[in-house]
């Protein structure tokens, strides 16, 4: 059944526990679009005139360099929000988003949402501290691709991934060489860091499946680099 807007945006974090009428201001505004895989949402440099939502799918967010190679900034799934900065800013998108698989978003226009936090001082704060949690999420990969080797981040990776999917055997949620990306490294070497933490006896990997056999030497590792 087709989702209508109302109801995508109540599994939205930023807007969980709105009563219905402040939900329903939103939809009056919102707009609900279809992405295929491989799909561009907006692209570095462009007018920041709306922000995002996924209802369902996956979103990359990453910087392109001149030479092509490209660094991911951060994986969006269902209920996650992103492009608020330079939507609240009134400038361009500092970075690109990509649909990763198909999938459905909430587009809230600029004016529109300015408008609606204007009305709604308690919405205003609930944007407030998705961005402060934003900016503290960035504020830690940027310590690790600088501070830590490549295990050390590959292990943090999966215990993020661990807390998302609840299990200890895990779904990779991208393609290595993705991953290999977000952690701010090549293929090659994250498939030696995969093996080392292998051989260590932390992990067991098939495939995009990867089991975690000891998480709190995952930890660790991911810590203190031990």
């Amino acid at each position: 059944m087709e989702k209508d807007k109302l109801g995508a945006l109540a599994e939205v974090k930023l807007f969980e526990g709105l009563p219905k009428a402040q939900l329903a201001s939103l939809a009056e505004i919102a707009l609900l679009k279809r992405f295929k895989a491989g799909a561009p949402l907006f692209e570095a440099g462009q007018p920041g005139t709306h922000f995002y939502a996924v209802v369902t799918g996956k979103v990359r967010v990453y910087r392109a360099a001149p030479s092509g190679k490209e660094q991911i900034l951060h994986v969006f799934g269902a209920g996650e929000a992103f492009a608020e900065v330079p939507v609240f800013e009134g400038k361009t998108y500092p970075a690109s988003a990509q649909a990763l698989e198909d999938s459905l978003m909430v587009c809230i226009p600029r004016k529109g949402f300015a408008e609606v936090l204007r009305r709604d001082p308690e919405l205003a704060l609930g944007v407030m501290a998705l961005l402060s949690a934003r900016l503290r999420a960035f504020v830690t990969q940027i310590a690790q691709l600088s501070l830590k080797e490549v295990p050390e981040r590959l292990a943090g990776y999966l215990l993020l991934l661990r807390a998302s999917q609840n299990r200890d055997d895990l779904t990779l949620d991208l393609p290595k060489g993705q991953i290999a990306s977000y952690l701010g490294t090549i293929p090659e070497t994250l498939s030696r860091a995969l093996k080392k933490l292998a051989d260590q006896g932390l992990i067991e990997t098939s495939g995009n499946r990867v089991t975690l056999l000891d998480p709190e030497a995952l930890a660790r590792l991911a810590e203190t680099g031990r």
